[in-house]
């Protein structure tokens, strides 16, 4: 898991630091979907004879607190390992960026690595974070906003799936996207390079893409990291079905589903499910479903890829590959990218 996307319930408090007198409380752009959004995706998921249901929807509050925790799991590699990279090389990957560029980060989260590279940027003209959950993205942006003042920080609450545009910003020579935690895999790769194309388009010009993207490697730490023995990913998994219940005054049983991911070689991803542990039955918005004893609700894909494999993908969604850098066990990359 490492989407970042989609839908999540506007807030109706917000929580933040406090600011002191320099430190300038940023303004959220909110660009979110309207909530019929959720009630008809989950209801055109669960009818399917494949059920499924996006996973932008992981990300209400609680979803996105489970996946700060997933980051710090002993199995969850990809976090250490990009945090290692970025470490070891955010001097070079600055100097690509370089001077006065407009930094918008697709699925912001707790903003924790972009940290290190808005520490070493070249007076960077703004950070734009994007996000779906709109309390997390806005404690995450006033948090930054105190610790760093004089940066411009433009949060914007949008499912960058979609079609959106983000505020101009004066004085920028540049946009450069940067999409870490290998979200890219979450998406099929028709998806994939239709997503490269429409950022290639937000960027224009001169623009670049800084982006995580797991690799291929042994299926065992793949299903280590996806079947954590703490049962956090789990609870992050079966957070859709209460998500279901509070918003669109579902039933389901959460104690009749079951966690399920495991690798598929052929296509190379791990594959998430939630399986149902009996014959039951089960209502959202209204509509009542039947459940098979084994069934499962299809929850999110993640693909692995091969250095070469992404390099053509990026190719098709208008990318020229400049740089590349891996953690030492060449478990992760990060890489950039231009519009070619």
């Amino acid at each position: 898991m490492s989407s970042r996307n989609g839908f999540a319930p506007v807030a109706q408090r917000i929580t933040a630091p406090r600011f002191g007198h320099s430190a300038k409380r940023p303004r959220l752009h909110d660009l979110h979907p309207a909530h019929d959004d959720l009630r008809a995706q989950v209801l055109h998921g669960l009818s399917q004879k494949r059920r499924q249901l996006p996973c932008k929807f992981f990300y209400d509050r609680r979803g996105s607190q489970l996946f700060d925790q997933i980051c710090e799991l002993d199995e969850y590699y990809l976090t250490r390992a990009e945090l290692a990279i970025l470490r070891r090389h955010v001097g070079e990957m600055v100097a690509a960026l370089g001077k006065r560029c407009r930094l918008i980060e697709y699925g912001s989260g707790s903003s924790l690595k972009t940290a290190l590279l808005l520490d070493e940027l070249q007076d960077p003209a703004a950070y734009v974070p994007l996000d779906i959950s709109h309390e997390h993205l806005l404690d995450a942006a006033c948090r930054l906003a105190a610790q760093r003042p004089a940066l411009n920080i433009v949060p914007v609450c949008a499912d960058y799936t979609r079609p959106f545009s983000v505020p101009d910003c004066d004085g920028a020579l540049r946009t450069v996207i940067y999409f870490p935690g290998s979200t890219i895999g979450n998406f099929e790769p028709h998806e994939a390079r239709a997503f490269l194309r429409s950022a290639a388009r937000q960027c224009g010009g001169g623009g670049g893409l800084l982006i995580g993207v797991d690799l291929k490697k042994d299926p065992k730490l793949l299903h280590a990291a996806y079947n954590d023995a703490r049962g956090i990913t789990a609870e992050f998994n079966l957070n859709l079905l209460h998500r279901i219940n509070r918003e669109l005054e579902g039933d389901f049983a959460i104690d009749r589903f079951a966690h399920y991911a495991f690798y598929h070689p052929r296509l190379g991803r791990i594959e998430m499910h939630l399986v149902s542990r009996h014959d039951q039955e089960a209502t959202a918005a209204g509509t009542r479903f039947s459940f098979r004893d084994g069934e499962t609700i299809f929850t999110e894909s993640s693909y692995k890829y091969t250095l070469a494999e992404f390099e053509s993908l990026a190719a098709a969604g208008g990318w020229t590959l400049r740089n590349v850098w891996l953690d030492e066990q060449r478990l992760f990359s990060v890489q950039y990218l231009t519009v070619s």
